[in-house]
């Protein structure tokens, strides 16, 4: 029997493969709960529901203060979702962010900031992926950008862009993608000289 055009798969199923792949493929050694909480983020946001979501229009930056000064549940539900959305903006849309206010660097800072203070939050069930999450956040970039590529959602063919990318993050990832085209990254150059 030959195998279909169509896999039927679950988004779970789909983005499980994929994380655990990149993450083999790029090196990374992550708790099997940290790769889980990738793979149900991504998840996430494929089946988002719209109908239940919250309708702001506040920078992540301005929701992230707010998360601080809330208590509780609250704090540590905001602080999530501040954390969730700069890991996947980084990783699914940093090339759409080169000409805009802020840049990946913001988003990663942001959000290894928030799952930062999820980890000393002292949560039972999740604070070693909060951490683990926060310590090794641009790596988690690479990782999403990694199933970004591979799910066919963006491409990293400007070899410029991938080079501003590789200054402003210093991503290891994106230095050995521009190693694998002939290109050695300079590790000298400041952000600030590519304007």
């Amino acid at each position: 029997m030959t195998e279909g055009l169509v896999r039927s798969e679950s988004p779970t199923e789909y983005f499980r493969e994929l994380v655990e792949s990149a993450l083999h493929r790029q090196h990374l050694a992550a708790h099997e709960l940290t790769s889980f909480y990738l793979v149900n983020l991504l998840s996430g946001f494929v089946n988002f529901d719209q109908s239940t979501a919250v309708e702001t229009d506040e920078a992540l930056g301005v929701r992230f203060v707010k998360a601080l000064g809330a208590a509780g549940v609250r704090q540590r539900d905001e602080l999530r979702q501040v954390g969730d959305r700069s890991l996947f903006i980084s990783g699914f849309f940093s090339d759409s962010l080169s000409r805009s206010l802020v840049d990946v660097d913001y988003y990663i800072q942001l959000g290894e900031s928030a799952y930062g203070s999820l980890a000393r939050r002292g949560d039972a069930a999740l604070g070693d992926v909060f951490d683990e999450l926060s310590a090794k956040f641009p790596a988690f970039v690479d990782i999403l950008c990694e199933v970004s590529e591979r799910s066919a959602l963006t491409s990293n063919t400007d070899l410029l862009r991938l080079y501003e990318k590789w200054l402003r993050a210093r991503s290891r990832r994106s230095g050995d993608l521009l190693v694998a085209r002939g290109i050695v990254p300079n590790a000298s150059v400041t952000p600030g000289f590519i304007q």
